[in-house]
C-alpha cells in the first residue's frame, strides 16, 4: 500500500503567539487517534518555529548556511504526517479532516504527496 507525506504549512506571521488552543489540541488528538486506529497514521509531529531552524543551501558548488527566522517566507512547514493509504484520494480525505479541526482564524495548508519507493 502506498505511503503519503502530508506537509502542514502554516502562516507563522498570523498564527496565535500562544500556539494552538487546548480545544484545538484535543480535537487534533482525537483525530490522530482515529487515524492511527484505522491503520493509516505511521508518524506525525509538529515542528519548532522557523526562528529555531537552519537552512542549508547548495548552489554553484557552494554550501551556505542561514539561521532562522526566514523573513522572506510567509508560509512555513509547521508539521508533517506520514500515512499509509489505499490511494491519494484517501490521503486527501484525511488531510481535509485534519484541516477542519482548526479554528477559523488559522491559515493552514496540507500538501499531500506520495512517497516514491526505491
Amino acid at each position: 500500500m502506498p505511503r503519503y507525506l502530508s506537509l502542514v504549512r502554516i502562516d507563522e506571521n498570523n498564527a496565535p503567539a500562544e500556539g494552538p488552543s487546548p480545544e484545538l489540541m484535543q480535537r487534533m488528538g482525537e483525530l490522530i487517534e482515529e487515524i492511527t486506529k484505522a491503520g493509516v497514521m505511521l508518524e506525525t509531529a509538529g515542528l519548532t518555529p522557523t526562528s529555531q531552524g537552519t537552512r542549508v543551501h547548495y548552489e554553484g558548488g557552494r554550501i551556505s548556511v542561514t539561521d532562522g527566522p526566514f523573513t522572506e517566507s510567509k508560509e512555513a512547514i509547521g508539521g508533517y504526517a506520514i500515512m499509509q493509504c489505499k490511494d491519494q484520494a484517501e490521503a486527501i480525505e484525511w488531510a481535509k479532516r485534519f484541516l477542519k479541526v482548526h479554528d477559523d482564524f488559522w491559515t493552514v495548508t496540507c500538501e499531500v504527496r506520495e512517497i516514491a519507493e526505491g
